[in-house]
């Protein structure tokens, strides 16, 4: 880990973000104080769609009874 202070971060940026591309971490530092930590991305995992096990009914797309339809459309 490297530690900076504001005032070189600022002159250094690029520097600084190819230290961090290669896997660095880099603390900037207000004074003594540390404020501030460059890390690297880390690109989410690719998570499968259609965690739970279910099937869509074949009627799905079939319209809605009527005394249902009216009930959605506030007309009942």
């Amino acid at each position: 880990m490297k530690a900076v202070k504001v005032q070189y971060a600022k002159t250094h940026l690029s520097a600084l973000l190819t230290s961090v591309e290669r896997g660095e971490e880099v603390v900037i530092s207000r004074g003594d104080t540390p404020v501030a930590r460059l890390v690297p991305m880390v690109s989410p995992s690719e998570r499968e769609l259609g965690f739970v096990a279910y099937d869509v009914p074949s009627s799905f797309d079939d319209p809605l009874p009527p005394d249902e339809l009216a009930t959605w459309e506030g007309t009942e």
